[in-house]
């Protein structure tokens, strides 16, 4: 026979049921989190127009990462599922009055096995309607495979955007462009010190591995569908990218934790008309506190990194139009 018990604060509705069988008591848990907001399931897809007038109406260009790791889990709460997608909700909750976008890093997920399957699914849909959303998955792969992927991450947990490695060239890219309005975010420089090891690499041509990328991607995809990957801590690289890419937006980590300056990377990779780019922060937001104030800190740490952000737009360089090629 089932039982419910419901808690008036935020732990999870627990319905228990219990049968008797051969002397024996089962007893299983199923939870989800009730959330103060509904859930979005049938999500909007977001455009690049949409997408800039999102920036505008927030003065913002952030990108918050919810790379939860399980052992980072602030006090009073446990290393578990239940928790991490509770953190998750707090930390959406404190920071997406400042967020233009989310990335979802699977990894953190996919890790806790089918589990973390259902969280990833259940924090997408706990982002309100409006915001844009990316997987943060790395794919690259080709042919049936490519095609699955796309499926999974556009039709069944209907994300915004999904980041690709491209080092399998077109194929690995081209089922996720067929569908209209999502996105392909390709690697192109990344901010890691492996990078050194093929990205600068250049052609007879003298031209690096990275910008052939990009530019290569800018022909598969037009600034409607594709987005390219650029470390925040290449900021001479990001002015290179621009220079012949001056309409497709970027994704740029590193700023944050991870010490990349925002004022530099926005006089390298801004536009006449705006940012088009996302700026992403993680830790810098998740873990600025390991106490109870989490999400309040979080909230703080968006509220100061958008706010700069807003400044950057307001006093936009003069000179701005020296990235682009003529």
């Amino acid at each position: 026979f089932p039982v419910t018990i419901s808690s008036p604060c935020t732990n999870p509705i627990i319905r228990v049921r219990v049968g008797v069988r051969v002397r024996r008591i089962r007893i299983a848990f199923r939870y989800r989190l009730t959330p103060p907001h509904p859930t979005h399931t049938n999500r909007k897809n977001m455009n690049h127009a949409e997408i800039t007038r999102k920036i505008k109406e927030k003065s913002s260009f952030l990108c918050v990462g919810l790379d939860t790791d399980p052992q980072r889990l602030p006090a009073g709460m446990q290393a578990n599922e239940r928790d991490v997608l509770r953190f998750n909700q707090q930390i959406i909750e404190a920071t997406h009055e400042y967020a233009v976008a989310y990335k979802l890093n699977t990894a953190f997920y996919e890790a806790m096995g089918p589990k973390g399957w259902a969280i990833l699914q259940e924090t997408l849909e706990y982002i309100p309607e409006g915001i844009f959303t990316i997987a943060d998955a790395k794919r690259g792969d080709i042919g049936n495979t490519a095609e699955q992927y796309a499926r999974a991450f556009f039709e069944v947990m209907n994300f915004d955007a999904i980041t690709l490695n491209a080092y399998m060239g077109r194929d690995a890219v081209a089922p996720f462009l067929a569908y209209p309005d999502k996105w392909a975010i390709v690697l192109a420089l990344t901010s890691n010190p492996g990078a050194a090891d093929f990205q600068y690499r250049t052609d007879q041509q003298g031209v690096p591995l990275y910008l052939s990328m990009a530019k290569a991607a800018a022909e598969w995809g037009n600034p409607d569908q594709m987005m390219l990957v650029a470390g925040a801590n290449r900021t001479d690289e990001l002015q290179a990218l621009r220079s012949v890419l001056p309409l497709h937006f970027f994704l740029i980590p590193g700023v944050g934790a991870q010490g990349g300056s925002l004022s530099d990377v926005y006089a390298s990779a801004a536009t006449p008309t705006g940012p088009c780019m996302l700026v992403n922060a993680s830790r810098s937001i998740l873990y600025a506190s390991s106490g109870e104030d989490f999400a309040h800190k979080a909230s703080d740490e968006a509220r100061i990194l958008s706010g700069k952000m807003a400044q950057l737009v307001l006093a936009q360089p003069k000179d701005i139009n020296q990235n682009f090629a003529v």
